[in-house]
């Protein structure tokens, strides 16, 4: 007998909201009360959202901008250890002074030296966790070091209590991120003490008896977010850019540079010798493996936006009339070839990354944009 996999009850988009429409015209009609779509031989006015049946082999998960009652179960593989919910946040030693800090979606990077502790990145999310972590693996010890991955908020955003209560520290970070924290004037991301320039260009830094290498591969997520690397741990640090056992943060992470982003992750493993990734976000640190896995994911992405954009034809389907607006007849190809793209790589991904329904639309769109724009070879 054939078997049948167990599927969540995913709404499956505009098939639901055409049968509430459809009854949502019958009650109109009764009442004589105009509706948001228009009936057969009905024509809409200016006024009221008009929008006909699904698209073809309109994918069996939920477009964006539409509720889903229950999204795709999380493998347990993705979850990694649970945190405390009474202390809010976990420590996991990674050998060699290096510890792991999470509340199960942020992260950041401790680093146990001789006259003190060395904090990668403070988002806002872990805060005042962050000092009873330090207290907790390196007591009576201060922060001496802070090394911001990049200049975005979510990551760097307690930076300024840290300043404030670890006197004198030394705030590390690639020029570009000082760039960027210089025009957005924030006192909670304070300006880099020490920055270092150039790409492909490692940067050392000693802290008593512990070194690590920084190092900014070119763009990619943001200018100025590099690469963290402690030998002694053998942990890499890199972050918004690879989501271990996870779907990425939506649009890439909204990665600035998407051929920037696809050969930072294609360059990592033979780059560094590491067994341990911190990612930035989530619970569980990463492996090499995790890595060539993401790997895996883009490049079937990049096939299947590419595909869709060689095979759909522009304007198919549409009234004349709309094919005089140039933007919609963009919109309905977009549309079309996202629809491909999605179709293309669900049987294979669905299961395998946690989230996958939550933003593989928002994954086909921004690679069939990047193909069209930044042009097919990443």
């Amino acid at each position: 007998m054939e078997q049948h996999e167990s599927r969540p009850r995913v709404r499956r988009g505009f098939p639901q909201m055409l049968s509430i429409a459809v009854v949502a015209i019958v009650l109109a009609s009764v009442a004589g009360v105009g509706v948001g779509m228009a009936g057969a031989g009905q024509k809409c006015s200016t006024s009221q959202a008009c929008w006909d049946p699904p698209y073809k082999n309109m994918p069996d998960i939920a477009p964006p901008i539409v509720r889903t009652n229950t999204y795709l179960p999380v493998p347990d593989a993705a979850r990694g250890p649970a945190i405390d919910p009474v202390k809010g946040y976990r420590v996991e030693s990674l050998g060699a002074g290096a510890f792991l800090v999470t509340d199960g979606v942020y992260q950041a990077l401790l680093i146990v030296h001789a006259d003190g502790v060395v904090l990668v990145d403070a988002p806002p999310s872990i805060g005042a966790k962050l000092s009873r972590a330090v207290a907790e693996v390196a007591p009576g010890k201060k922060v001496t070091h802070l090394i911001y991955s990049h200049a975005h908020i979510d990551h760097i955003g307690f930076a300024g209590e840290i300043a404030k209560s670890n006197p004198g520290v030394a705030i590390i970070a690639h020029e570009e991120t000082l760039k960027l924290l210089a025009r957005a004037k924030d006192a909670n991301r304070p300006l880099p003490t020490v920055t270092f320039a150039g790409v492909a260009t490692p940067f050392p830094v000693t802290a008593g008896n512990q070194s690590l290498r920084l190092e900014y591969p070119g763009p990619n997520h943001e200018p100025g977010n590099i690469e963290i690397f402690h030998d002694a741990s053998k942990t890499l640090m890199l972050v918004d850019v690879v989501f271990p056992g996870w779907m990425m943060w939506r649009r890439f992470a909204l990665a600035q540079d998407i051929p920037g982003y696809f050969e930072t992750v294609r360059s990592l493993n033979g780059k560094y010798d590491y067994k341990t990734l911190i990612g930035g976000h989530l619970n569980r640190v990463g492996t090499k493996e995790d890595v060539s896995t993401q790997l895996a994911f883009m490049s079937d992405l990049h096939a299947a936006a590419a595909d869709g954009l060689s095979t759909t034809k522009m304007g198919e389907g549409m009234s004349a009339t709309d094919q005089t607006n140039a933007w919609a007849v963009f919109d309905n190809y977009i549309d079309r070839v996202t629809i491909h793209c999605v179709n293309a790589v669900t049987p294979k991904w669905k299961n395998r990354l946690a989230a996958f329904d939550v933003y593989i639309y928002d994954q086909c769109l921004s690679m069939e944009q990047s193909l069209r724009i930044d042009g097919p070879s990443m």
